[in-house]
């Protein structure tokens, strides 16, 4: 006969407990210097301790030369071994207000579900729309810098302006490697997006439509007339009559002139540098140095003198209790924001240390390298250089480029699956061989499939890996497959 009893046992382990203190120096390395700032007029206004500090930086604050090894900063132990430990917050809900319990008390700085990395929009930017498409069409990885580049020139409209000429100066590849890269990335969604003038947007929505014969083309040429209303000198100049000439300018009037305006306020906009490289001069030894950018770099000080005055005529109980977290509160963030503004220099620092030659020479000597690399080199957690080169973007004598594009990196979806463009085309072939002949799957359909396995693509895109490997719509496939229906 068996017996239950009760046992008491006493064991000892270690781990890195995530208080929400903790949690707020890893949010903070996630955050660019514009929102960095954002969250910090917010503590501004919520904790009387804090000011800011108007003062200059010491240079050795806020640079790195690359052939030096930047300091690390005393007293920072606790904050350092989040940081280097930041990978166990990877099972960490930043959005439960169950990250607060057992944390000791809280105040606004620390709550979760107030946190500004949660009020922050989850709506695709058109930038990460066009990524996205960038990373499955693009397997090289300088295709994938010029693309980014080239994304990031583009103005509100949708439009990119800067030449090919200027762009191929700038990172010291070939003209036609630029012009090239172009006439994919035209292809995009939304269409027109990259397009070089109001002209050649509407001329490749007109072109997807399969619209875009000789009248409409004389017609795009002489866009003029048609603002001055010189209808009849049109319709001569198209060679057609007045009623065809309507019909292809209500055609016209259908078309999007903006092809970012569909992202509202979301649209493109010239990147921010948090870092910014410059040349040092031969008699300094040459090389490089990289700093802080100061002038987007917000930083805070905690006033001492106002606590201590504050302090001594303070006599309720929970009033100093106010005064002492707030104290503390004041006191994290600013540690929290040094060791943040370090790290992200040392990493920086190191990237251009790897890619000296791409720097120097252009595009084709850029260098294979990876997360792992820069964090074996600086002894950080891979995860730790992942959130400091996620939306950071460094000021180069080349341009402005975000950390990440240094490394050779595939599109990565939610489960972690790396999808090249070659793989994408394999499953879309793989969907329809398998597709029953009473059930032909549209293109809007294979989007949502292949949604439900992380691959986020736009329908075009679809259309376009169907069309290359000489696959037919939906309908021709149903008239093609009708025959194997059995009665």
């Amino acid at each position: 006969m068996s017996t239950i009893s009760q046992n008491l046992k006493l064991t000892q382990s270690q781990n890195l407990v995530m208080t929400p203190q903790l949690q707020q120096a890893i949010k903070l390395l996630q955050l660019n210097n514009v929102e960095l700032g954002e969250l910090v007029e917010e503590e501004l206004a919520n904790n009387p301790l804090l000011e800011k500090d108007e003062s200059q930086p010491e240079q050795g604050d806020s640079t790195h030369e690359t052939q030096d090894e930047p300091q690390k900063e005393q007293g920072q132990d606790e904050i350092d071994a989040a940081f280097e430990s930041s990978n166990t917050n990877d099972d960490f809900d930043p959005g439960s207000s169950m990250a607060d319990i057992g944390a000791g008390g809280n105040s606004k700085f620390e709550t979760a579900d107030d946190s500004f990395e949660n009020r922050m929009s989850d709506e695709k930017t058109l930038r990460e729309h066009l990524l996205d498409q960038l990373h499955i069409e693009f397997n090289d990885n300088r295709d994938r810098l010029i693309g980014a580049m080239l994304i990031d020139q583009l103005d509100e409209a949708g439009y990119l302006r800067e030449t090919p000429e200027i762009l191929a100066q700038k990172l010291g590849c070939k003209i036609e490697r630029i012009e090239k890269l172009l006439r994919e990335m035209k292809g995009f969604d939304p269409t027109g997006i990259f397009a070089r003038d109001l002209v050649e947007c509407l001329a490749l929505q007109l072109a997807e439509k399969n619209a875009l014969d000789t009248p409409m083309n004389t017609l795009l040429d002489n866009l003029d007339m048609l603002g001055n209303h010189d209808l009849k000198g049109l319709a001569q100049k198209c060679s057609v009559n007045d009623t065809y000439l309507l019909e292809m300018i209500e055609e016209i009037k259908e078309l999007n002139p903006k092809p970012a305006a569909e992202f509202d306020h979301l649209v493109v906009q010239t990147a921010i540098p948090d870092i910014l490289m410059k040349r040092l001069p031969k008699n300094l030894g040459g090389g490089w140095r990289v700093e802080l950018n100061s002038e987007t770099l917000p930083r805070v000080l905690v006033n001492q003198q106002y606590y201590k005055e504050v302090a001594a005529s303070t006599a309720k109980k929970e009033d100093k209790e106010y005064l002492s977290t707030q104290l503390q509160n004041a006191s994290w963030l600013v540690k929290a924001m040094d060791q943040r503004a370090q790290t992200i220099l040392k990493v920086g620092a190191e990237i251009v240390e790897q890619q000296d030659a791409f720097f120097n020479y252009g595009i084709e000597f850029l260098k294979p390298l990876k997360l792992s690399d820069i964090a074996e080199e600086i002894e950080m957690h891979e995860s730790t250089v992942s959130r400091v080169t996620t939306n950071k973007y460094i000021g180069t004598p080349r341009g402005i480029f975000e950390l990440k594009y240094f490394f050779s990196t595939a599109l990565v979806s939610e489960s972690g699956a790396a999808h090249s463009s070659e793989a994408i085309k394999a499953r879309i072939k793989n969907l329809v061989d398998q597709e029953s002949p009473k059930k032909i799957l549209s293109d809007d359909k294979i989007v949502a499939i292949l949604k439900e396995e992380g691959i986020d693509l736009a329908r075009r895109t679809v259309a376009k890996y169907r069309e290359s490997m000489h696959i037919g719509s939906s309908v021709a496939r149903r008239k093609q497959k009708k025959h194997l229906i059995k009665d």
